[in-house]
């Protein structure tokens, strides 16, 4: 004799089990930073990237077991030391990375040359393309790689997460004075940023702008005299590297950043990551650019 609420019983086990393969069965597809659609066939579960900061956004969506190759300097999380390297960014080992068998590729599209990921795209690998310039698209980025790792829960909350910790300093800070800053990338040659990098996105949350915001390069080269004449409220790096290097602008005693002390470095290099830790690194300039406002 049949027992029916047994049948009723066995009858959703097999529906919500059809309907959880289906769901894993089924393809995903987002628009990455190029405006470019990426749709696999099924979530990606052996994922490559070719920037450190791809590295982070992927470890943060909660995909980081899915990483399987990586990029020169990708040192954060501790884990992704422990990854397969693939190359930098300008020169990659397509061999090793066919050897990985990725079914999707992280790219830096500024960083990554152009030809390089054509080709992975002519081997049929998926391709995402990471270039978030702005905030938002720092937290989005968390969560359509969580979308393409079917890892939405991580994704979604660390993303959350970002937005909140942003908004609180964007409340702290939204009235201070504003500063004029010329932030420092390298000494020899003298290059910095535009306004299309992340770190004038850091330095407008804090209440200060790029002195060199609107030139058209997103890392163009200046001149020490350019610098003078712009004269800057504050000289700030990132990277305890770059310490020596701001020292050397104390040859300019009536310089306003030099004769006022406000030659800043933000240790580690997370301000001019896009990644997740970018928000904690935009806390600790704004900290130290009150500094500057006190000084």
């Amino acid at each position: 004799m049949r027992c029916w609420p047994c049948d009723v019983v066995a009858r959703w086990m097999i529906l919500l089990c059809w309907v959880s393969c289906s769901a894993q069965a089924a393809g995903v597809a987002v628009t990455d930073d190029a405006g470019r659609q990426v749709t696999l066939s099924a979530p990606a579960r052996r994922i490559i990237s070719l920037a450190p900061h791809a590295t982070e956004l992927l470890f943060a969506a909660g995909a980081g077991d899915r990483v399987v190759g990586v990029s020169e300097y990708s040192n954060y999380p501790p884990q992704a030391r422990q990854i397969a390297a693939v190359g930098g960014a300008a020169t990659l080992d397509i061999e090793r990375i066919i050897m990985l068998k990725p079914d999707l590729v992280v790219a830096w599209a500024s960083g990554t040359p152009a030809a390089q990921i054509a080709r992975l795209r002519t081997l049929g690998i998926p391709v995402f393309e990471s270039e978030p310039r702005d905030f938002d698209a720092v937290a989005t980025s968390l969560e359509r790689l969580a979308t393409l790792a079917a890892t939405p829960a991580v994704g979604n909350a660390a993303a959350a997460q970002f937005r909140g910790a942003l908004q609180q300093l964007r409340d702290k800070y939204a009235s201070r004075t504003q500063l004029s800053v010329f932030f420092q990338v390298w000494q020899a040659p003298l290059i910095t940023l535009n306004d299309t990098h992340l770190v004038s996105a850091a330095l407008k949350v804090c209440g200060a702008r790029n002195v060199f915001g609107a030139l058209p390069q997103v890392a163009p080269t200046v001149s020490i005299e350019a610098v003078l004449q712009a004269d800057p409220d504050a000289i700030v790096s990132n990277g305890s590297e770059q310490s020596d290097a701001l020292k050397n602008w104390r040859r300019f005693p009536t310089l306003k950043a030099v004769a006022h002390h406000n030659l800043l470095v933000i240790p580690g290099d997370t301000l001019t990551r896009a990644g997740p830790r970018i928000v904690d690194a935009a806390r600790v300039l704004c900290e130290a650019l009150e500094g500057v406002r006190q000084r």
